[in-house]
């Protein structure tokens, strides 16, 4: 509070906050700033939420390349996974996920525009990997716009020998090729198996044959009538 005798320059001067200041992760900062110099061009997006991570985002001629910089330059000597996404919304709208499913009105019908995550996106799929710093504890995320309905990528196994069983399962899920790779063949599928499971115009036709297991009739407590168990199910 002012006192009567405060002039108003005083007053404006007692009442205006200080700006919180603005976050620096000068390390993390700098991890970009030398990919940027080395990738040049091939590096699209990039994005530091200071304390917490790093996101890239690069060509995918450049995905191999990459990973000897990280590796090499940055000492990124830690594989955490390789994985891909698929943008495209789902043909088939919603799969019943949840019980609060069968009374939503406004159900997802035919397919609606990609939106991408961090680092934004230009196609259907995209690469995911993380590799990391032990000695500095500082990781980072790799993503790559991948071309075509059936993408080619070269191998991250001459670099990070344990993306092996994960470019497999890639290969496997999602339809996306690596090239190089000492043994591309099936994880979890028979071999004649036809299709990507994890692509999101793959009908999940268990889904539609047979209710979700997570959407379960709720049984009689001992002691209980039907009026008392219905409340019990729409409150859950």
């Amino acid at each position: 509070m002012s006192s009567p005798n405060s002039t108003e320059e005083e007053i404006v001067d007692e009442s205006t906050e200080p700006e919180e200041e603005l976050l620096v992760d000068e390390e993390r900062n700098a991890l970009i700033s030398g990919l940027k110099k080395d990738l040049g061009d091939d590096l699209i997006e990039s994005h530091v939420t200071p304390g917490v991570d790093v996101w890239i985002r690069v060509t995918q001629e450049c995905w191999l390349e990459t990973a000897k910089l990280l590796f090499e330059k940055n000492k990124m000597s830690f594989f955490n996974f390789l994985s891909a996404i698929d943008w495209k919304p789902s043909p088939f709208g919603r799969e019943m996920d949840a019980a609060i499913d069968n009374d939503s009105d406004d159900q997802v019908e035919g397919e609606s525009e990609m939106e991408w995550g961090i680092t934004g996106g230009q196609s259907r799929f995209q690469l995911l990997a993380r590799v990391h710093n032990p000695s500095t504890n500082i990781g980072i995320h790799v993503k790559a716009d991948l071309e075509g309905e059936f993408p080619e990528v070269e191998t991250w196994i001459p670099v990070y020998p344990g993306a092996n069983w994960h470019e497999r399962e890639v290969m496997e899920m999602f339809g996306i090729s690596f090239t190089n790779h000492p043994n591309l063949v099936n994880l979890y599928l028979p071999t004649e198996f036809e299709g990507h499971p994890l692509r999101k115009d793959f009908p999940l036709l268990s889904r539609r044959a047979k209710p979700w297991p997570g959407i379960v009739d709720v049984e009689l407590m001992p002691g209980e009538d039907d009026d008392e168990s219905e409340e019990i199910g729409e409150d859950t």
